[in-house]
């Protein structure tokens, strides 16, 4: 026991000697956590992504507007003189045509409806005077007030430009969340295995600096028993040689562990000029975790339902029915029902022209003596209704136009059903892959554990036969390389499990769900 007490103090020294080595360097301690966060923070294509999300949010807004209350108003005043061909122009004496002023206002607020139809409330008021002796009141005060409607009953009934431009704003908008979720999870699996690569890498150089020791521990005992005279010289020539091939190894997987920290650097650090570029990573977080076996069935079924891919292949397909929806609307004929109900008013002063012309009185009824409030008191009293229905009818002799454009259309909704198909195929393949990669793990885990325990035992058993001189320094070099490998194995599996748990929460689309990170607001 007191040799393996002496080769763990060879490690410990080899250890901190490092880590004198490493105080000269910055570190950055760094969780996985916390590394996603910093990935998802600095992601320039998921900026761009979250901007296009925000902008099809925008255009569903737009499309919405094509609701709105529309409010027109219009303000105007002329004077005309029309030339009559006609001996009863109502001139004056003396003049060749009456002059007529007025000033008028109009306002209306229509609005599109659900249905396709349209519907108006209109009103106007004008006043007008002129100097026509057939005229009877003037100033003379008008008024009206009504309601239209427009009804599609074949064409734009079920579907009409403003519910497509929604349902087609609705699913870009679907089709663009779904490509932010997507780039969120590819960029936690990036972060994911480029964080274990580094604690796999980092691992690995501690396994190799601790056969390293070993080798110097071997060759000390060499020369010592060379110099003892219980061994020849050239004993001193193989462990001399392991000791500095394992250098070399050292060196590569320490090249590895600068590689495997650019990578997640470049994940996580969004500033080329951030001093975090020469600090050492130091992971935080362990690779050990409880193994489980995944139910594939149950994974396949989760996947279909969640994957992103899928949800964005879907709200294509969404858009393309919509426009084909459209299309066929617009084959049939425009056949809209019509209808409006209006109140006139009328009210005004009787016209000194009128009477001079008559040389008597001018007998004005006394419901349109007044102004303006005897003129709405007339539409109160609905003393001129008018009331108008009917149906208008559009077709175009061959429509050649619109069966195209339908064709088209079901064209582009067989494509976009092909690449539906194609997504759950190719959702199908990963998920099975990342259920095997999984499961590989796990069994790898349970191998390399075994083998690592078996070989530390078998070169504690070497050493022991080395030390009373019944073993080789080729068999003693040979099992501390087998400890080496096995740990370097061991480490491989339980950071491939990770990765591959990783893999399988993306292909199953549940990866943002088991990390808490929503892809909602900014």
């Amino acid at each position: 026991m007191s040799r393996i007490r002496w080769i763990r103090r060879i490690i410990v020294l080899f250890a901190a000697a490092a880590s004198v080595a490493s105080a000269q360097t910055p570190t950055l301690p760094l969780s996985l956590e916390e590394a996603t966060r910093r990935a998802l923070e600095r992601n320039t294509t998921l900026a761009v992504e979250r901007e296009n999300v925000e902008q099809a949010g925008f255009a569903v807004v737009g499309a919405r507007g094509a609701y709105d209350v529309v409010w027109d108003a219009d303000l105007g005043w002329h004077r005309r003189t029309d030339p009559v061909n006609s001996a009863f122009s109502g001139a004056p004496a003396g003049e060749l045509a009456p002059e007529l002023e007025s000033a008028s206002a109009t306002t209306s607020f229509s609005q599109l409806l659900p249905t396709g139809g349209t519907v108006a409330l209109f009103g106007g008021a004008d006043r007008s005077t002129t100097d026509n002796v057939f005229t009877i009141l003037s100033p003379a005060y008008s008024t009206d007030v009504g309601v239209s409607v427009r009804q599609p009953l074949l064409r734009n009934l079920a579907i009409d430009p403003a519910r497509e431009a929604i349902r087609v704003a609705a699913a870009d908008r679907s089709a663009s969340e779904a490509r932010l979720t997507r780039v969120v999870s590819d960029t936690i699996r990036q972060v994911d295995a480029a964080y274990w690569s580094l604690v796999a890498a980092r691992r690995d150089v501690a396994s190799i600096e601790s056969a390293v020791a070993l080798a110097e521990k071997q060759l000390s005992e060499t020369k010592s028993r060379v110099e003892a005279g219980t061994l020849g010289e050239t004993e001193v020539a193989q462990p001399t040689a392991e000791r500095e091939r394992r250098k070399g190894d050292l060196a590569l997987t320490r090249q590895r562990v600068a590689e495997a920290e650019n990578t997640l650097k470049l994940l996580v650090l969004g500033d080329p000029r951030d001093p975090s570029w020469s600090a050492e990573i130091v992971p935080a977080d362990d690779p050990a975790a409880t193994a489980s076996r995944p139910d594939i069935g149950k994974a396949l079924e989760t996947a279909f339902a969640r994957r992103p891919e899928i949800a964005e292949a879907k709200a294509r397909w969404a858009r393309f029915e919509a426009q084909v929806d459209a299309r066929r609307s617009d084959l049939k004929p425009r056949l809209d029902l019509v209808g409006a109900y209006e109140r006139r008013g009328l009210a005004g002063r009787r016209s000194p022209d009128a009477e001079a012309f008559a040389g008597q009185p001018i007998v004005v009824p006394p419901a349109l003596e007044g102004t303006w409030g005897r003129s709405y008191g007339t539409i109160a009293d609905n003393e001129f209704p008018n009331a108008s229905v009917g149906v208008s009818f559009s077709f175009p002799i061959g429509n050649r136009t619109a069966r195209a454009n339908l064709a088209v259309a079901k064209s582009a909704l067989s494509q976009a059903t092909l690449a539906v198909s194609g997504e759950e195929q190719q959702v199908q393949a990963e998920v099975r892959n990342a259920v095997f990669a999984l499961e590989s793990a796990r069994q790898r885990i349970e191998a390399a554990r075994a083998a690592r325990v078996a070989a530390e035992t078998q070169l504690y058993a070497e050493q022991e036969r080395f030390a009373v001189g019944i073993s080789t320094n080729f068999l003693v070099l040979t099992r501390q390389n087998d400890l080496t490998n096995a740990r370097v194995t061991e480490t491989s599996a339980l950071t491939d499990y990770r990765k591959a748990a990783t893999e399988l929460a993306r292909a199953t689309g549940v990866l943002l769900e088991e990390r808490g990170i929503s892809t909602a607001g900014r």
